[in-house]
């Protein structure tokens, strides 16, 4: 018997923000859906004056293109180019926030999140992990959720957002909402954009609210293997009245950020940048030299550490010959600037953190080469490594700071090992936790070290 008209979702905005999404969609006689239209309620003039946003110069809702409920029939196939999130396993950016190095990891997990929409309707969600640094210290983690309608408009069914301060815990979850809880969920990349589109990434005042306008489309802008042509340049009015620009570009997405003086751009990321062949001779150089200057500075073995940061200089001046993606080669020019003077001057605490910034950034260029769950891993033991730095530093911030990135890394790469491995890993993660929590240094550094040797047996 077919079946004629079916309400599909009706998405109940929460906390008195707005009315309910509605799409509707019509099967025909063999079950397929047609779309049928429907407006998405917006905020009113008064809920924008009640969340003191009245004075936002925001657009007609004439120039939006995000007023019609959209259908869902395959959202987890997110192949819009240019917010590519199925195809993009990991990104790289960098830059400046404060004045102070700014370092993020965007990675597709791979677990899904069901939304759940009144009359039954489920819409079933990508899930993007964010980790931001900001100088060498993690700052913020979100997981975001995302959808692609069957137009192929991307959506935002919201995120959970973990906010960390200088000690290490987490300060707050400001900026968590979901779809279906707190409101609808938000366009964040058309099907086709095309220059004076608005639209809303963010939709709920009171709690989250940015609204984006197209500039330019077509826009050539170099990239970390050179030119690419086709990116969308917008401006983004945020909820202060302030303004950020953005750029997307086909095969990365989110590719470049400017709020005031801050500045984010992406410096690699796969499987876009991907190179075919095995890690190149200098960049293994660069990690074993990386790893062994790093013991040296742990044993107080001055003369081996110096000695391994010549090894690495001449490694990385050979590889930079080539073609390197220049915002990480910034990165390891700049590390290895800091570990040859942190060697001379024989400070362990700085050399040890150099000799790991350095091997961070060598397995960002090896990413190129190797599978995303492979240097997860490798970063994953860095972590560790930075554990015993701050142990013997005695910085209990840094310390709770460095297992929160433990935690968060593990999540990257934890279905690609054996579950037993994985049970191993965990059971020294939870150990590890305890003696944090009870501040116990020695008991940190002996856990850490334990942790170490756990992944060297599982990457074996």
């Amino acid at each position: 018997m077919s079946r004629t008209s079916t309400l599909v979702v009706a998405l109940v905005v929460a906390v008195g923000l707005a009315g309910a999404l509605l799409a509707y969609t019509t099967r025909d006689s063999s079950g397929s859906p047609t779309a049928s239209p429907v407006a998405i309620p917006q905020p009113t003039a008064d809920q924008l004056e009640a969340a003191y946003l009245g004075k936002l110069p925001v657009a007609p809702e004439s120039e939006r293109v995000d007023i019609v409920a959209p259908t869902f029939s395959n959202p987890t196939a997110i192949t819009n180019p240019l917010f590519p999130i199925s195809d993009l396993h990991s990104a790289v950016l960098n830059g400046t926030v404060d004045g102070k190095p700014f370092h993020t990891e965007t990675t597709l997990l791979p677990d899904t999140r069901i939304f759940e929409w009144t009359e039954g309707q489920q819409v079933e969600t990508l899930v993007s992990q964010y980790v931001a640094y900001l100088d060498g210290r993690i700052e913020e983690v979100a997981l975001d959720y995302y959808a692609q309608a069957d137009d192929g408009s991307v959506w935002y069914f919201g995120e959970d957002v973990f906010n960390y301060d200088e000690k290490g815990a987490v300060a707050d979850t400001e900026g968590t909402w979901h779809a279906g809880k707190e409101g609808p969920p938000a366009l964040i990349m058309p099907a086709s954009p095309q220059v004076g589109d608005v639209h809303r990434p963010e939709n709920i005042p009171g709690l989250v609210f940015e609204e984006v306008a197209v500039k330019t489309i077509g826009k050539t802008v170099d990239g970390p293997r050179g030119a690419i042509q086709g990116a969308l340049v917008s401006e983004e009015l945020h909820q202060d009245g302030t303004y950020s620009d953005k750029i997307f570009a086909p095969g990365y997405g989110e590719f470049y950020s400017a709020h005031g003086g801050d500045v984010e751009a992406l410096a690699l990321a796969v499987p876009t940048d991907a190179l075919g062949g095995p890690v190149p001779a200098e960049l293994e150089t660069l990690s074993v030299s990386a790893d062994a200057t790093f013991e040296a500075v742990r044993a107080g073995n001055w003369n081996a550490a110096s000695a391994g940061v010549g090894k690495l200089d001449a490694a990385w001046t050979g590889y930079r010959s080539g073609q390197v993606p220049p915002r990480i080669a910034a990165e390891m020019t700049s590390a290895i600037t800091s570990l040859d003077k942190a060697v001379t001057a024989r400070s362990e605490v700085r050399a040890g953190t150099a000799a790991i910034d350095v091997a961070q950034s060598g397995l960002e260029l090896q990413l190129r080469h190797r599978p995303q769950a492979e240097i997860d891993r490798a970063r994953f033991e860095l972590w560790a490594r930075q554990l015993l730095v701050d142990a013997t530093a005695r910085d209990l911030g840094g310390i709770r700071g460095d297992l929160a990135t433990l935690e968060w890394i593990r999540d990257r790469f934890a279905v690609t090992i054996d579950k037993v491995d994985l049970t191993r890993i965990d059971t020294q993660l939870v150990g590890l936790r305890g003696a944090v929590n009870d501040g116990d240094l020695r008991g940190i550094a002996s856990r850490a070290e334990r942790l170490r040797a756990t992944l060297a047996a599982v990457s074996a």
